[in-house]
């Protein structure tokens, strides 16, 4: 899958987004090594705590299907749903994206509605706390 395709995908899901109090769409899609896509959108709640990210859910949606191994994801967001600058994943994204994926892992963040950034998990999260650290 080309990086392209991947982040039209996230495109695609941040129309789904339920965020009523913030106006702040994101849209997610997470690539398994399998070559499975699962995406995921935001979900706010009036409660705001159990406010649940793009990436968590698409995350969760593969784990939950078995899958263990990871390529890259996705990640577009913005005010009204308009792509407008990069909406990084939140700091409790970064620590579930290392539960399951390595340092070198890409992310894709979308810029505008035709361009993103790569960069690596570790740009996101340097000296991460990751499974290894329990062992």
């Amino acid at each position: 899958m080309t990086d392209k395709k991947l982040y039209n995908l996230a495109k695609e899901a941040m129309k789904n987004s339920y965020s009523p109090y913030s106006d702040c769409k994101v849209g997610a899609a997470f690539l398994t090594a399998s070559g499975k896509v699962f995406t995921g959108t935001n979900i706010e709640n009036a409660a705001f705590g159990p406010t649940v990210c793009a990436e968590r859910v698409a995350i969760f949606k593969a784990v939950s299907e078995g899958e263990r191994s990871f390529s890259k994801i996705a990640v577009v967001g913005g005010k009204g749903g308009v792509i407008d600058g990069i909406f990084a994943p939140c700091g409790v994204c970064r620590q579930v994206l290392r539960e399951f994926c390595d340092d070198d892992f890409t992310l894709l963040l979308g810029e505008t509605p035709d361009s993103f950034k790569t960069l690596t998990l570790k740009d996101l999260l340097p000296l991460s706390f990751s499974p290894e650290n329990v062992k």
